[in-house]
């Protein structure tokens, strides 16, 4: 278990005190504690309870809490407060914009322990009637719990994928015999999933479920099962998952079908029944010549989903997709002189074990007070500090970077001298995020139009599943990042995946360079540039058109250029 994991136990811990009344001095405590274990470099995990007990605002009692997590996952004190709260209360402490104070409001005053219960209050009026609420809150709250209920069953592709790989290995290593695979949204890499698909050339299901029912991970659904599919949910997730079963001989056909959304298998034939029945009449031993029996190239997986791969034929196939393996270096990662856990030197040695040529270095800005935004002062240490390290792990390169908030009116933090002392900007929105659509365009316009800026963050601000992306015009922002030669990130973090896929492949019709960004706030984080490759792909992106899989050389040179230009 991971510090940040413990600290949000003990966060949300905190919370529950405040919902329950109890000792002001103890909430504090546990609010210290969370600040002081998100800034531990070393793992607690690893510590005994004399170790934790000498770490600062920690002490005895906490110790104690950490050494339970530890075994069990939870400790007696988080337990007893979760046991006397509703579930749907302990969701609602997840919404944003609702603190313990406004939530024991909500429950005390409204009799209110579920999301749904506070939707129906919305909309007949009564949240803004309580103290400290109002009509606007009222309205915000609206759009967010109209936006979360929507989302309920579904999962982000990180999550889901442990689990998925979990029902797939199980039935591989007790039936080896069998050939089992993913199909689906899971196959299609999608960075939001409704179910977990798997298909397997096997027409009895009755060996499947008796192993399903020793599962600890799954539950089998019997009423929503038949007899050519399983279905059923995971009892950790919120997810639900079917395996599908096919005669051997129809295995790759079906797996074909299952795997397209209706509109890429529409393209492939006049209808989707010769469709169907060319690929199991005809029994087809792969893919690959299904689509040669219909004068298509093959594509990908990841590609199906009836948009531009429909405009690929046999004169114009698919192009060769970027791999992970083609990175040459993270850009947008922060240090622990902003909010990220570990110093500059351990991300650079890590990212030199990892065969990388350079890293790119982006803490916050100083606008981003509550992620400890570097002030000019702190600038120029960090700054003094890459350059002792660049002279030490030559040929490798720490690029110097910032992640400056673009404000309220469009421009980026810092005047123009400090913003030349860096090697390159990510410029991304982190506050005001209700401006309507217009506003909303206009400002990132102007943050697009700065030339200082190299790379447009996150352009959304989304959180998948979460938070609703910032209303964008994406055609005008991504001809705008054209027409200034800004690179935009595919922002890796599988909460954000942000720009969405789905633009993508209109940002390499325009010319724009994309770049795959870890945003990585501890080393753990540069391993979501796996999801960031995916979503890359989805939207046709090769390695060519990805800025951090140029070399060293050709990044310095592009860095320069670009400067020199200003």
């Amino acid at each position: 278990m991971t510090n940040k994991k413990i600290a949000k136990l003990l966060k949300q811990t905190a919370t529950l005190l405040e919902l329950h009344d109890e000792n002001p001095f103890k909430i504090r405590t546990y609010t210290n504690a969370v600040f002081n274990i998100e800034k531990q470099q070393d793992s607690l995990f690893e510590k005994n309870l004399s170790d934790l007990e000498a770490l600062e605002g920690i002490g005895k009692s906490l110790a104690k809490s950490i050494v339970e997590i530890q075994k069990n996952g939870s400790f007696a004190l988080r337990d007893e407060l979760i046991a006397k709260t509703p579930v749907g209360i302990r969701e609602m402490i997840e919404l944003k914009g609702l603190g313990a104070k406004k939530i024991k409001m909500v429950w005390k005053e409204l009799d209110i322990e579920n999301m749904d219960q506070l939707y129906e209050a919305c909309k007949l009026g009564q949240l803004a009637k309580l103290k400290g609420f109002g009509a606007k809150t009222q309205e915000t709250m609206l759009k967010t719990l109209e936006f979360l209920i929507s989302q309920r069953g579904k999962a982000r592709f990180a999550d889901a994928e442990p689990w998925a790989n979990h029902l797939l290995n199980s039935i591989r290593n007790s039936i080896p015999d069998c050939q089992v695979e993913l199909t689906g949204e899971m196959r299609r890499k999608m960075d939001v999933v409704n179910c977990v698909e798997l298909i397997i050339n096997l027409t009895e299901t009755s060996k499947i479920k008796a192993l399903l029912d020793k599962d600890d991970a799954v539950e089998v659904i019997e009423k929503d099962s038949g007899p050519f599919s399983l279905r059923g949910s995971f009892k950790e997730i919120n997810l639900k998952w079917q395996i599908r079963f096919s005669d051997p001989s129809e295995f790759h056909g079906k797996w074909m079908l299952s795997t397209g959304s209706g509109s890429h298998l529409a393209s492939i034939a006049k209808d989707s029944k010769s469709l169907s029945q060319h690929l199991l009449d005809q029994k087809i031993e792969s893919e690959e010549t299904a689509y040669q029996a219909f004068d298509k190239p093959f594509i990908l997986p990841e590609l199906r989903e009836g948009t531009f791969e429909l405009n690929y034929n046999l004169e114009n196939p698919p192009p060769k997709l970027l791999d992970l393996e083609d990175i040459k270096g993270p850009f947008h990662n922060h240090s622990n002189y902003s909010d990220g856990k570990n110093p500059i030197r351990e991300l650079a040695e890590y990212c030199i074990e990892q065969g990388y040529e350079y890293l790119g270095l982006s803490d916050h800005s100083k606008s981003a007070f509550y992620a400890n935004g570097l002030h000019e002062f702190q600038i120029q240490k960090q700054h003094e500090e890459i350059d002792e390290l660049n002279k030490e792990l030559a040929p490798f390169r720490i690029f110097k970077g910032i992640e400056s908030d673009i404000l309220n009116d469009g421009s980026l933090d810092y005047e123009n001298n400090v913003l030349a002392s860096f090697d390159f900007i990510v410029a991304s929105v982190h506050s005001n995020l209700n401006m309507d659509r217009n506003k909303a365009t206009e400002r990132m316009l102007k943050a697009i139009e700065n030339p200082y800026t190299t790379i447009l963050g996150h352009p959304t601000s989304r959180l998948l599943l979460k938070r609703l992306g910032y209303p964008l015009d994406h055609k005008t922002i991504i001809d705008a990042c054209s027409k200034h030669n800004v690179i935009i990130e595919i922002n890796a973090n599988p909460w954000r995946l942000d720009i969405d896929w789905r633009w993508v492949n209109y940002a390499l019709t325009q010319g724009v360079i994309l770049s795959i960004n870890p945003d990585a706030h501890e080393i753990e984080g540069f391993s979501d540039m796996k999801f960031g490759v995916y979503m890359g792909r989805k939207g046709g992106l090769t390695a060519d058109k990805t800025f951090n899989t140029w070399g060293l050389k050709k990044v310095e040179d592009y860095l320069t250029k670009r400067k020199e230009n200003i």
